[in-house]
């Protein structure tokens, strides 16, 4: 495993990280199959973690807190989210910031999600959908500072709606965001126009998130790949979205050098930009965690591959799911 510096809080972080939502509530998920794809993880040398209180409404959480404790030894980087109050996802300027993050609701949360994890503090809390019209509001600056200087947290950051990654500069510019969370990966490559050089700039930390497109950029969908009603994928993988994703992959076949899978190949895509700090693939399996650690070997893409697949970003539109 490799390491990378994540912005200004000086962690060292792996370059593979954990990104926890599988965990609590889709298809197939189960607990013990879910930790010991955790511990494998921690034996291979990830250390961070990212989970979110709407994870199973707290589930994905214990787990983490059951990891943390089998590991006190270790020092391993927890993260977490903040739902909005209105459970609406993603936001929009329509919301009032008292409807969704009011100053006593992210701090009761924030305390929520400490029980869950059975610790005192918190390296990472971050809101889980945003809107940069509240970016000047000190309602949600008030709480941020109250968390940090009471040791609840030790970093803050915006986990930011899909597909619009510019809706969150304004915030970025208030000093006050240690992190933020992004999708990226060869399709939703929209990161990397104002986004990215921002961060850099303000010294913030990015955590790379969606990397295979929900599972399209594993390469194993077809066009009988179906998700329960009750699957979440159901809703993004529309009948019409799944056509027009496969063409868009097989597009990609070609590129990919001999020997390597398709989502070792998305993996190394999003490594090959020294801004993201870390990326989390979601994993339940071990044999899942072994494959996409692997890809942190220090061997990214060569510069011409990258560049070779810059036509095939995919600019989409914001939708609710």
């Amino acid at each position: 495993m490799h390491y990378r510096t994540f912005g200004r809080t000086g962690w060292s972080v792996s370059e593979i990280g954990y990104g926890m939502w599988g965990m609590a509530g889709w298809t197939g998920s189960d607990d013990a199959e879910s930790l010991d794809s955790l511990h494998r993880a921690v034996d291979l040398g990830c250390n961070f973690f990212d989970t979110a209180l709407a994870y199973g409404e707290g589930h994905s959480e214990e787990l983490l807190g059951r990891l943390l404790r089998a590991h006190r030894d270790k020092t391993l980087y927890t993260a977490s989210k903040i739902p909005p109050k209105n459970r609406k996802w993603p936001a929009t300027a329509d919301y009032a910031l008292e409807d969704v993050f009011p100053y006593d609701y992210l701090i009761e949360s924030t305390e929520t999600s400490l029980r869950n994890m059975g610790v005192d503090h918190l390296d990472l809390m971050q809101l889980h959908v945003w809107d940069d019209h509240w970016a000047d509001d000190d309602r949600w600056q008030r709480a941020v500072s109250d968390l940090k200087s009471s040791g609840k947290i030790g970093a803050f950051g915006i986990s930011i709606n899909r597909w619009e990654p510019d809706n969150v500069l304004k915030a970025l510019r208030t000093g006050l965001i240690d992190a933020v969370q992004v999708v990226y990966n060869i399709f939703d490559q929209n990161p990397e126009d104002h986004l990215f050089p921002l961060c850099e700039a303000l010294n913030i930390g990015v955590i790379a998130r969606v990397p295979f497109d929900e599972g399209s950029l594993t390469g194993t969908f077809t066009p009988d790949t179906r998700f329960p009603d009750d699957d979440w994928r159901s809703k993004y993988f529309t009948p019409e979205t799944l056509a027009e994703t496969l063409t868009r992959i097989d597009l990609l076949r070609p590129l990919i050098p001999a020997g390597m899978s398709m989502a070792e190949f998305a993996l190394r895509f999003i490594l090959a930009d020294s801004r993201v700090g870390t990326v989390i693939p979601g994993m339940r399996r071990t044999r899942h965690v072994e494959a996409n650690i692997a890809a942190s070997d220090g061997k990214t893409l060569p510069a011409e591959l990258v560049a070779a697949l810059r036509p095939h970003r995919w600019v989409r539109q914001p939708i609710p799911i």
